[in-house]
């Protein structure tokens, strides 16, 4: 079997990085309601919101994203069912564990728990999304590698979910949004150097079908930037407001 060699477009690995940040800062935005509701439909409110922005936006867009930046030499579509998963799987491994950190007062056994909990559905995500990618060639992993990249997810979970209550100041914020994206995409990149590729032959069911295009990367990081955009500038309006009938 002939081996095959990934080639990134530097370009979408940016974007990637860039809608991670943006992500993980619209999340720990929506996390502040979390504390902030006096009932329990508020704060199931917030929770998923600030679990869409991280799962959807932060991890499974910066996922999807790097994953079209990648060349492997061959044609490659997106099996749409696996793909839309894969992205409710990260959204709902978010939403859990923002709950269960911020159920009761806060501890580090729920802080390792949620962790766990929400590390290994991004894993799941991110083994999820390889999977639906319809392609001639031969795709098996390096376990090892496997392994490690989990355990990026999980300890960039927990510290994911620290941050997300544990921060106030938008400066703060920033800071931590853009070391958030750093280990978003440090678990992508060390899930996809598991990726043994060899060259096949033939073509999967339903590849013609697939999510494909030169610029489904672009489009995918427009749509995501404008919904985070507006999602984070409806949040800081709606703030402001809470803190005007406060005064």
């Amino acid at each position: 079997m002939q081996e095959m060699h990934q080639h990134y477009n530097a370009v979408l690995v940016v974007l990637s990085y860039v809608v991670s940040v943006l992500g993980s800062f619209t999340a720990l935005q929506f996390a502040l309601g979390i504390s902030q509701a006096q009932t329990p439909g508020q704060r199931w409110v917030a929770v998923l919101a600030a679990g869409t922005a991280m799962g959807g936006g932060a991890i499974w867009a910066m996922h999807f994203i790097a994953m079209i930046a990648c060349n492997m030499g061959v044609q490659v579509t997106y099996d749409m069912v696996l793909t839309a998963i894969s992205a409710l799987l990260a959204i709902v491994a978010c939403s859990i564990g923002l709950a269960v950190v911020s159920a009761g007062a806060f501890s580090w056994l729920n802080l390792v728990f949620a962790g766990v909990l929400m590390g290994l559905g991004v894993a799941g995500m991110h083994y999820l999304g390889m999977a639906a990618m319809l392609t001639s060639a031969q795709i098996s992993y390096d376990g090892g590698l496997v392994v490690l990249s989990v355990l990026i997810a999980v300890v960039a979970s927990m510290a994911a979910l620290w941050l997300a209550f544990n921060l106030r100041g938008r400066l703060q914020m920033l800071g931590s949004a853009l070391v958030m994206g750093v280990a978003v995409c440090g678990m992508h990149y060390t899930g996809m150097s598991a990726v043994e590729m060899g060259m096949g032959d033939t073509l999967p069911a339903g590849f013609a079908q697939g999510l494909s295009g030169d610029y489904l990367g672009m489009v995918v990081f427009g749509v995501v930037v404008v919904l985070l955009a507006l999602a984070l500038g409806l949040n800081i309006v709606r703030q402001q407001r809470r803190a005007a009938l406060t005064i």
